[in-house]
């Protein structure tokens, strides 16, 4: 009975670790204090995620058990970097905004600021600089009211990276420089490293070879100890980036083979993978076939360790690589395991939310159905009750039907809007299974089509290159088109999220301008435009982005190779900016110009036969109303059109 007891038991704890791929770290699994919890959680987060998460789903319960409400909020915020070194973003930024309540509710300054800091690292990776500006200033703000200089310090740091991932490395170097002056006063910590490595970066890029190398060693010299490894082999390999751009390649290399002896000693995993791909970049430009066989170690580590995302990664390494050796076969091999990868790793999350929207859509029918039934219901119920009233009496019965006759009529209105709805939600549907099978099922046949080519043979080396470009145009403009669709399927459900602030259109345009050169090259089409810089809108710049992206885009299309395109922004009024996008292309036939922004517009193709799906336009007017604003087309028949919208300053 013991034996069996025992065996149970094991077969209890152990399960989910092989099921996990490993092990339960050896350690007191059971203790019941929070500090050892978390140090435990710390020590297997980057390497032994499903470890990690094993000691933090342990550690909620023992702080829920025992009413610790900061022990709670501090599981969340290790649950919320797990997801966030696991490329999660939105689940790591849930868990942190759970935290950041309970540290509001508990009055906890210190855990506030953490919270801050962690989610503008999340919005900063995203892209969202403003939002993570504003998570990264109220870590400031509430760390000058208690003097807490590490927070200062690191707040300075933090809004010091946003604007280096805007590539404004000067201005960065300004918030580095602040948070340096804090250091002397504070003992040693990651954080200082950290410091370091930023400066390292932001020199490096200036190029300013001199202040990078000498930050980078000083960060090397202070982090060459166990519990820093970590970072000693991450600016281990910055430094190596230095030289490899100042031309040493022999140093690059022999930095990053240190780096990799490094990081195996200590069985890190991303930066094992990190060196080997720097060492494959070092190599690519003196022995392509090292570069090559690094590339292949890092292979298959991602491989061993299921990373999906640097899989991915490495694959695409190796067919740009294969590509320029002029081995087509070997790179179309990598492109398509590539491909494979994604679309069970990525494209999974994409069934998965059309399936939602479906689901989504039968939930609203059956409502609407359900409405119907009780409205059918209170009919015969009211029906019941007159006969009664006949009988009693004629006097009362008038005044009943009177009283009911509005009922109905309430009833009426209410049975007319769910039927509204009920179209409405229809012709969603409608649209959205129209472009699954017309925009999505045939560029898809079309790829099908040329694969089957390739792999009978029928093709040459140059066909099959050729072959190869158009398979990528077709998945290029499948993807945009699945992106268009779950944007438009989501605002269906959810409505617009808006995001407003003061922006300046002038760098978006350019942004735009310069992500769709290359379109417009390709037709020789020239792209003006007379934006001054001083103009400013209030808006969500998500919008303005998407706005002004879509209808270059569309203006590219239908303009014929040699056109011309002009972009011009001017004060329509006091307080009205107007945006116009001018092209000298086909033209818009009057009889649709009335429904060029509606949901049953049909899309035609582009000059040189490009597909579309109506929708842009569809999103852009909503985008448009959102932020108060108006969107129109004046446009002549094989003249071009104008699209032109208004947007407020305040």
């Amino acid at each position: 009975m013991v034996v069996y007891r025992t065996l149970i038991f094991y077969i209890l704890v152990f399960a989910p670790f092989v099921l996990y791929g490993q092990l339960p770290p050896q350690h007191d699994s059971k203790t019941t204090d929070i500090n050892k919890i978390e140090k435990l959680i710390i020590h297997y987060r980057y390497d032994q995620p499903d470890s990690a998460t094993y000691y933090a789903d342990w550690g909620m319960k023992v702080a829920k058990r025992t009413n610790d409400d900061e022990g709670v909020a501090r599981m969340l915020n290790q649950m919320g970097m797990i997801d966030d070194n696991l490329g999660k973003a939105e689940s790591s930024r849930q868990k942190y905004l759970e935290s950041l309540e309970i540290y509001k509710r508990l009055h906890n300054n210190k855990g506030i600021i953490k919270e801050n800091v962690r989610l503008g690292v999340v919005e900063n990776r995203k892209g969202n600089y403003d939002q993570a500006s504003k998570y990264f200033l109220t870590a400031l703000k509430t760390s000058e009211s208690i003097k807490d200089k590490a927070g200062i310090m690191e707040s300075y740091i933090t809004l010091g990276e946003v604007y280096a991932s805007q590539k404004l490395y000067t201005r960065a170097i300004s918030y580095y420089l602040r948070a340096e002056q804090l250091e002397p006063s504070l003992p040693f910590s990651s954080l200082k490293l950290n410091l370091y490595s930023d400066f390292g970066a932001a020199y490096r890029e200036l190029r300013n070879f001199k202040k990078a190398i000498a930050y980078y060693n000083k960060g090397i010299a202070q982090s060459n100890y166990s519990e820093m490894m970590g970072l000693n082999i991450s600016m281990t390999n910055g430094l190596a980036q230095v030289y490899a751009k100042a031309g040493e390649i022999d140093k690059a290399i022999s930095l990053q083979k240190g780096a990799l002896l490094k990081s195996r000693k200590i069985s890190n995993f991303i930066r094992e993978f990190l060196s080997l791909t720097a060492l494959a970049e070092s190599y690519n430009k003196i022995d392509p076939s090292v570069s090559s066989r690094y590339l292949q170690e890092a292979l298959a580590l991602a491989r061993s360790r299921h990373a999906n995302k640097q899989m991915v990664e490495v694959l695409a390494k190796i067919a740009d690589l294969e590509n320029s050796k002029n081995n087509f076969k070997a790179a179309y091999m990598a492109k398509s395991q590539q491909y494979s990868i994604a679309d069970s790793f990525y494209f999974k999350d994409i069934s998965a939310r059309i399936a939602n929207l479906q689901a989504e859509y039968e939930l609203n029918k059956s409502q609407v159905k359900v409405q119907e039934l009780k409205f059918i219901n209170s009919k015969q119920v009211f029906e019941q009750r007159i006969m009664a009233w006949i009988i009693a009496a004629s006097a009362v019965v008038l005044l009943v039907m009177g009283f009911y006759y509005f009922k109905i009529r309430k009833l009426n209105r209410l049975l007319n809007k769910s039927n509204t709805a009920l179209i409405n939600s229809n012709n969603v549907k409608d649209k959205l299974f129209s472009v699954l099978a017309h925009d999505l099922r045939g560029p898809l046949a079309s790829v099908i089509n040329l694969l089957g080519m390739i792999d009978r043979g029928w093709l040459s080396e140059k066909e099959k290159e050729l072959m190869i470009a158009k398979l990528a145009v077709q998945c290029s403009a499948s993807m945009e088109t699945l992106n268009l669709l779950l944007k438009w399927g989501q605002m269906q459900l959810k409505g617009v999220f808006l995001n407003q602030s003061t922006i300046y259109p002038s760098k978006i345009i350019d942004r735009n301008i310069l992500l769709l050169k290359e379109s417009a090259e390709q037709k020789s089409i020239k792209i003006g435009k007379d934006v001054p810089a001083e103009i400013y809108v209030y808006a969500d710049p998500d919008h303005l982005d998407f706005v002004i992206r879509n209808l270059l885009s569309n203006a590219i299309k239908f303009t014929p190779v040699g056109g011309q395109i002009h972009v011009t922004v001017r004060e329509q009024s006091e307080n009205r900016i107007r945006f116009m996008i001018k092209d000298n292309g086909i033209g818009i036939d009057k009889d649709r110009i009335e429904a060029i922004f509606n949901i049953n517009n049909v899309s035609t193709n582009g000059t040189n036969n490009e597909k579309g799906t109506s929708l842009g336009l569809v999103i852009c007017k909503e985008f448009i109303v959102a932020n108060n604003g108006v969107i129109g087309v004046e446009s002549v028949l094989a003249e071009g059109s104008e699209f032109y919208f208004m947007l407020n300053k305040t």
